[in-house]
This record gives C-alpha cells, sequence and structure tokens, in this order.
C-alpha cells in the first residue's frame, strides 16, 4: 500500500520562539527532514515569518495527519492541542509547557498514545539548552529515546523523575532569568564603577560567555573560584561581598520561590 504524502511524521503545533527553535536544529542535523515535518500555527503573521525561515516545510493553520506531534502552545491550550493531535493520528506526544503533568497529557491523549512531559529553557533558542524529560507508566519507555533524539537537537536532554520537574523548573526553567538578572546587575556595577555605557554590555556579555565556556571545559565550579581567588586580594574582597550579604541564600531562595510557583501552577 503506497505511503499517504499527506501524513506527516513529525508536526510541531506552535510556531513561536521555541517551536521554531526545535524544528531548525531537527531540520540542521538530520533528524528530520523538510518533506516529512509540519508546523501549525494559527497567526497569519507568524506563518508568514515561519514560512520565510522554513520555505521547504509545511506551515499550516489546520492539523494534518501525523504520526507524531510537539505541542510548542501555552500551557491553557495543551489539553486541546493533544487531543487534536492524537485525533490526527498521532501515537507519540511530546509537551514542551511549562507545568503540564504527564496525567494531563494521559487524559487528553486517551489510551494507546505515549506521552513525554518536557522542561526546557530558552537557551534552546541558539541550541544551548538543557531539557528534562519524563513519561508515565502507561507509555513505552523508548518513547523517552524518541523524545531525547528529537530535543538533543537544541541541547542538553536530562532523564528525571516527574516528583522532580518542580526543582527543574525552578533551578534550569527559570534559571536564564537568573544569569540575564546578573549581568544587568554587573552592568548597572560597572557604570557605578566608573567604566563607560558603551563598553559595558559587551564586556559583560564575554565575562558571563568566557566563564561559561571554562566552566564547561574543566567543571569544579568551586576550584575554578579559588583558583581565581588569591587570599587578601581583589575577588576576594568582592566575593566577601557577595557572601557577606547573602549571595547564596538569595539564589537558593529564588529557586524554591520558583519551584513553589511550579507546583501551584501545576495543581491549578
Amino acid at each position: 500500500m503506497a505511503e499517504n504524502p499527506q501524513r506527516y511524521d513529525l508536526v510541531v503545533i506552535g510556531g513561536g520562539n521555541m517551536g521554531t527553535a526545535l524544528l531548525g536544529g531537527l531540520l540542521r542535523n538530520g533528524t528530520v527532514t523538510a518533506e516529512r515535518v509540519a508546523i501549525v500555527e494559527l497567526s497569519a503573521d507568524r506563518r508568514a515569518v515561519v514560512g520565510a525561515e522554513f520555505p521547504d516545510v509545511l506551515v499550516t493553520e489546520s492539523l494534518p495527519r501525523c504520526a507524531s506531534a510537539v505541542l510548542a502552545v501555552k500551557p491553557p491550550a495543551i489539553a486541546e492541542v493533544a487531543a487534536a493531535a492524537c485525533a490526527a493520528g498521532a501515537t507519540r506526544v511530546l509537551s514542551i509547557a511549562a507545568g503540564i503533568t504527564t496525567a494531563t497529557l494521559r487524559a487528553a491523549s486517551g489510551d494507546g498514545v505515549d506521552v513525554v512531559r518536557s522542561m526546557p529553557n530558552t537557551p534552546a533558542m541558539v541550541g544551548e539548552g538543557v531539557t528534562a524529560i519524563c513519561t508515565d507508566d502507561e507509555s513505552n519507555p523508548s518513547v523517552l529515546d524518541w523524545a531525547e533524539e528529537l530535543l538533543s537537537a537544541v541541547g542538553m536532554v536530562i532523564r528525571v523523575g516527574e516528583e522532580h520537574f518542580d526543582a527543574v523548573t525552578g533551578l534550569t526553567g527559570s534559571g536564564p532569568a537568573y544569569v540575564f538578572a546578573f549581568a544587568e546587575a554587573l552592568i548597572a556595577a560597572g557604570a557605578a564603577a566608573g567604566l563607560p555605557q558603551d563598553v559595558l554590555e559587551s564586556m559583560v556579555t564575554q565575562l558571563l560567555s568566557g566563564s561559561a565556556a571554562l566552566l564547561a571545559a574543566q567543571g569544579n565550579p568551586g576550584g575554578l573560584r579559588e583558583a581565581v581567588t588569591s587570599p587578601g586580594g581583589t575577588t576576594a574582597a568582592g566575593l566577601g561581598e557577595l557572601n557577606e550579604n547573602g549571595f547564596a541564600t538569595v539564589i537558593r531562595d529564588a529557586v524554591l520561590a520558583a519551584k513553589t510557583r511550579s507546583a501551584e501552577l501545576g495543581a491549578s
């Protein structure tokens, strides 16, 4: 029997930043081919943008028949979109929406469908994300292999139990905002120290990206901190102020507050 050319291997539902970042990564690494993937987007303006970015991919407002679906829409729409994807033939569903549990995905998808919950973060937009994934007891465990193959196109993938997802959200999901807030604070501090405003953002950006690259290359953040901190030196003076003002405690409390809010949103 001839293959139905209108049945796509994968449909990405939602043409926002995360959905298009994932699609771009999948196309670049060859996980999918342009003729076997489609992207669904309701906004005509956004469809035009996505179509220009991916001219060989079907960009449509209506959901075509598909074998698998990535749900890249806002959390309130996930249940409706999951049900629609399964009605279109999807037997594997991956949600990248924050706070949406596997129980919600299961209730919307019904029996016989493998579901995956994930929590990516925004650096996935440049292929440097970290994404946690999990599934439920009714799904075939191999669905995590499929999800990891997809999501590794935009960064690191970690498998954790669903009971840890609120903590993941508080740490890596919200974490980029903490880093960006730190960058803003460093820029303001540099200005207070008298540095010209026109050089500050580039200096701080390189400071953070270079430090992250060093950490990625060598690991051991405590050791790296010690290596740059001479007793009685300038770095020791700066770190002393951070410690005196509860730097580690503030970071811990931020992660725990975000974790608590994630749990509240998941329960609502």
